[in-house]
């Protein structure tokens, strides 16, 4: 990968976030990300001469800094990048996994049922063994071109000196004091017992000292030493069973894409174990047959057609979705042309299916299920994580999502060193038997969905999202706003989302009309009577024949977009 190595200093940023915008166009090179400093550091390694991985990995640290409550070193996630130079796409999947003395039934109480979600997202059990620092190694190894060590300086300098709490964070931190008291989080978002408020200063010194000790001593030190003795014996103490073992042996995948067609665009999307690419290119596949467009953006038959196809792609999801090293994923069937013709076959634009079940994909399979179909308790928490995006002057595209999974994931602090704990392992079923049941090593399912959209074999747009299941959905609606209706990226963006994945769980978004809603609900959509937020969407546009890159950072948080113009070229 080209780019040439300078040194990074970990300069000040502009703290006064209304300083930053959502939109932004240049010719140079573009980022995106839910924070506005994270996008400054990532803008700088980009103005220095660093490729898009470069600062891919300085946002990833930062945003450990500046959004602790969604991603960081505790957590895993997927990059997609694509590598201008040998214009090949490429994923570093570094999902958490479960520890060796996981168990099928470790969520189930001693009747035999589930735990409640709320108890069991804080226990130690919860807690899958972190990823994101060997994905971040593997990254700068393969495309990296300044040093590991200057790409980590501004998330340091972050954390030591402090940077004022936003409006998100210190709503998370309100919202969530209960769970971060249990544990040593407590001490640094809640000083004195109380919530730190927008404007006051997170100072992180403990997170500081760790990110100092990886800057001096390699990854390594994360996964062996003080820090993962640390880390095990803290979740051991939540009740979990991961040991220093787990740490040592943990490992990522290089995977590749799956790919579909949406509108004469090539969409590379993420592959098992997260379902989001699979049901994204079946939703596209599914509604690609209806002509979306002739309806207009805010009608009914548009919300109608959305719902009814998530509702036949998540029953799918919940039933052949899991780990491929564990389980037979029925990839090609649920994507074959027939099978989402028969998909597409079960929708009636004047009528509600009433019964979306999954279908039986594996008649285009040469394989066999080695799991059974169990029905899982309803559970209408969604996650929250992180997703940015960065492209650069040399043809590079990154589109990345991270998690810690929950809002500040299971609260856990490991105490000392200043890292948040995920709770990826209610990612799994409850109860056994199915695709996504618990096992020592399996990585649970995601919904997680870094997307490249390619046209004539050229990258032209990144899209992904936060929000547990709804990401799908949130990538979905983006992409349909821009190629089908052909949208302002901004205004794709913004565009007002709705998201069901069965006929007793409905959200949408303020905007829709509310005409609209009365119909969907004479129809029998159950939409409530209250909206709610969905996804924070982060994007690049390239136009390749004028040379710009426009970023846009949703609105739903208070994220920014910020390029890099090259002299003499214009703007």
């Amino acid at each position: 990968m080209a780019g040439f190595p300078q040194l990074h200093s970990a300069k000040n940023y502009d703290t006064d976030y209304d300083n930053y915008e959502r939109v932004a166009v240049a010719n140079g090179g573009m980022v995106s990300t839910s924070h506005p400093l994270a996008s400054a550091i990532g803008a700088e390694v980009l103005r220095t001469n660093g490729n898009a991985v470069d600062a891919a990995i300085a946002i990833q640290f930062a945003l450990n800094v500046t959004e602790p409550m969604m991603s960081g070193i505790g957590g895993g996630g997927f990059m997609m990048v694509y590598d201008g130079e040998t214009e090949e796409t490429t994923i570093i999947n570094s999902r958490e996994r479960a520890p060796a003395g996981a168990t099928p039934d470790m969520f189930l109480d001693e009747n035999g049922d589930p735990i409640p979600f709320d108890e069991r997202v804080q226990h130690g059990n919860a807690v899958g063994v972190p990823g994101t620092l060997k994905g971040l190694e593997e990254a700068h190894n393969r495309w990296g071109s300044r040093p590991f060590q200057q790409l980590i300086a501004p998330a340091i300098k972050l954390a030591k000196k402090g940077f004022p709490v936003n409006r998100i964070l210190a709503k998370d931190i309100k919202d969530n004091q209960d769970k971060l008291l249990r544990s040593a989080a407590a001490e640094v978002f809640l000083p004195n017992g109380e919530p730190l408020q927008e404007g006051e200063l997170l100072i992180q010194e403990d997170l500081a000292n760790t990110l100092q000790l990886i800057r001096s001593r390699g990854v390594d030190a994360f996964y062996h030493g003080e820090i993962a003795d640390a880390l095990s014996e803290t979740v051991r103490e939540f009740g979990g069973s991961m040991t220093s073992d787990d740490l040592a042996v943990y490992d990522i995948t290089i995977d590749e894409p799956i790919w579909g067609e949406f509108q004469g665009y090539e969409i590379a999307s993420m592959p098992p174990p997260s379902s989001g690419g699979v049901f994204l290119l079946q939703m596209l596949g599914i509604l690609d047959g209806f002509d979306l467009s002739q309806y207009d953006m805010k009608s009914w038959e548009k919300y109608h057609l959305l719902a009814e196809a998530m509702h036949l792609s998540y029953a799918d999801r919940a039933a052949y979705a899991g780990d491929p090293e564990f389980v037979e994923v029925p990839v090609d069937g649920l994507l074959h042309p027939e099978y989402i013709s028969e998909r597409r076959s079960l929708i009636d634009l004047n009528k509600v299916n009433q019964n979306p079940t999954a279908g039986d994909p594996w008649k285009y399979e040469q394989t066999t299920p080695n799991y059974e179909q169990v029905e899982q308790p309803a559970n209408d928490k969604i996650g929250e994580t992180t997703h940015f995006t960065v492209a650069d002057r040399y043809g590079n595209v990154v589109s990345y999502t991270s998690t810690i999974e929950q809002v500040f994931g299971s609260g856990i602090m490991v105490p000392g060193y200043g890292i948040l704990l995920n709770n990826e392992l209610t990612d799994f079923d409850a109860i056994p038997g199915g695709a996504n049941e618990v096992q020592p090593n399996k990585r649970p399912l995601s919904s997680m969905t870094p997307t490249i959209v390619f046209e004539n074999g050229e990258p032209m747009l990144t899209v992904g999202s936060p929000g547990g299941p709804t990401i799908i959905t949130s990538v979905l609606q983006t992409i349909i706003n821009t190629l089908e209706y052909g949208q302002e990226l901004e205004d794709a963006i913004e565009e007002p989302r709705i998201y069901t994945n069965n006929l007793n769980s409905y959200r949408y978004e303020e905007g829709i009309p509310e005409d609209v809603l009365q119909e969907l609900r004479r129809m029998g959509h159950r939409f409530g009577t209250s909206s709610t937020t969905i996804g924070n969407v982060q994007s690049i546009q390239i136009d390749h024949h004028n040379g710009l890159f426009k970023g846009v950072a949703d609105f739903r948080r208070e994220g920014a977009a910020i390029g890099v113009d090259l002299k003499g070229k214009r703007k």
